[in-house]
């Protein structure tokens, strides 16, 4: 494991390897990657590694907040993939330190109705890749909805819960049978397997189905009771989500928006890595949303 000088980074470049960020445990073995440790490995190029994203992904399918696939544009032959949830300063100052030449993240530099100017923040981000010449792809929505790999997929997976159905607006929500005694024994697996302490409403009633969406998808909460759904796992809660549950009796777990995401990204990337012959590594930056 090649660790970053900061406590709160975690380079994963080793299937076998644990380490515990304060109540984050990350594991590979749960995360599930075979393909996430090359010893050898071949060279390719921006485009190449673009045409194989999308052609995995389909971006054009989504209407999404903001643009999917090439952000910023390195110089440099691609050797190496570094993902990660979010282009964040310090995530790319982990993986260029990790030798990175391209990287691949959910979220990305910009989105819709963003400011465009290039100061602050997003001029040190920017700066940062370009001083390296490393280049920075993100996917979005069309990570969230890959049936395999994606951020939707890779949870139920952890969770131990196979989707048999797909709801709410373009497909993203994933629902399966499930076999809980309720909400709280669905609440302690789910603070188990994802590291993170869990926000439950509701949940007296056995949890034969669950429905899940990662993230910020707490609007799909309706989307899923109309899916006959018992149970519905996102990452965040907003006021309205509480009242829901209460008069509805479907219980809503709030997992963490970065906890339900570390999933999709490392996952896309170890089967791009695999199928290009290059190496990867996942870079998770301890987050407590």
């Amino acid at each position: 494991m090649n660790q970053a000088a900061s406590s709160t980074v975690t380079v994963w470049e080793k299937k076998s390897q644990r380490r515990r960020m304060g109540a984050i445990v990350c594991d590979l073995g749960v995360l599930g990657h075979n393909a996430l440790w090359t010893h050898e490995h071949a060279m390719t190029d921006h485009t190449t590694l673009l045409q194989a994203c999308n052609a995995l992904l389909h971006p054009e399918r989504f209407k999404d907040y903001g643009p999917n696939g090439l952000q910023v544009e390195g110089a440099r032959p691609i050797r190496k993939i570094v993902s990660g949830v979010t282009a964040s300063r310090a995530f790319i100052e982990a993986a260029i330190a990790a030798d990175a030449d391209a990287l691949l993240v959910h979220h990305g530099l910009f989105w819709r109705g963003q400011d465009g100017r290039i100061t602050g923040w997003m001029r040190e981000r920017l700066r940062l890749l370009l001083a390296h010449d490393v280049h920075l792809l993100a996917y979005h929505l069309p990570l969230d909805a890959h049936p395999e790999l994606g951020n939707n997929a890779q949870p139920g997976r952890v969770l131990g819960v196979q989707a048999d159905t797909r709801f709410g607006e373009q497909d993203l929500g994933f629902a399966g049978a499930a076999d809980w005694r309720d909400g709280q024994a669905l609440a302690q697996h789910a603070q188990q397997v994802l590291g993170r302490s869990v926000t439950l409403v509701g949940g007296d009633r056995p949890i034969r189905r669950l429905g899940w969406c990662t993230g910020g998808a707490q609007g799909y909460f309706e989307a899923a009771i109309a899916a006959g759904v018992d149970a519905f796992l996102t990452g965040e809660i907003s006021e309205p989500q509480t009242h829901l549950a209460r008069e509805t009796g479907v219980a809503f777990l709030a997992c963490g928006h970065h906890a339900t995401e570390r999933y999709g990204a490392p996952a896309v990337a170890a089967h791009l890595a695999a199928q290009l012959g290059l190496a990867h590594a996942f870079i998770d930056i301890d987050n407590p949303a």
